[in-house]
């Protein structure tokens, strides 16, 4: 039996749409570590800078990436899924990140701590 996902690649629809949106699922779908699950969101205030990629856990500390546009680009986010995947906090600096995501980094949210533990 498979173990629910408990991380989340979000892909934003809006800006370019859900057939480039899928290219990016596609694409990122066949390099993931086990327990993520991709979505695609309608918007996450990214347009200024197509396509944007999310990634969600519990606990973790949130990210927004923009500008991914190439094979690298998606290689480098397949390879950060890994690194957060890895993370009890998410955390990581610029400089661990895969250096293509380095200038694409939009947003790094703190996890948040689960209502009983507040």
């Amino acid at each position: 039996m498979t173990k629910p996902a408990d991380h989340f690649i979000l892909i934003c629809t809006g800006c370019n749409g859900r057939a480039a949106a899928g290219r990016v699922r596609a694409a990122l779908t066949a390099d993931l570590p086990p327990g993520f699950a991709i979505r695609a969101v309608n918007c996450m205030a990214g347009c200024d800078r197509p396509a944007t990629v999310g990634f969600q856990a519990a606990g973790k500390a949130s990210y927004l990436f923009g500008d991914i546009e190439t094979a690298a680009d998606l290689a480098a986010l397949s390879s950060f899924a890994r690194q957060y995947r890895e993370s009890q906090s998410g955390w990581t600096s610029a400089t661990d990140r895969p250096a293509a995501l380095y200038t694409k980094t939009l947003a790094r949210l703190p996890g948040f701590a689960a209502a009983e533990d507040a």
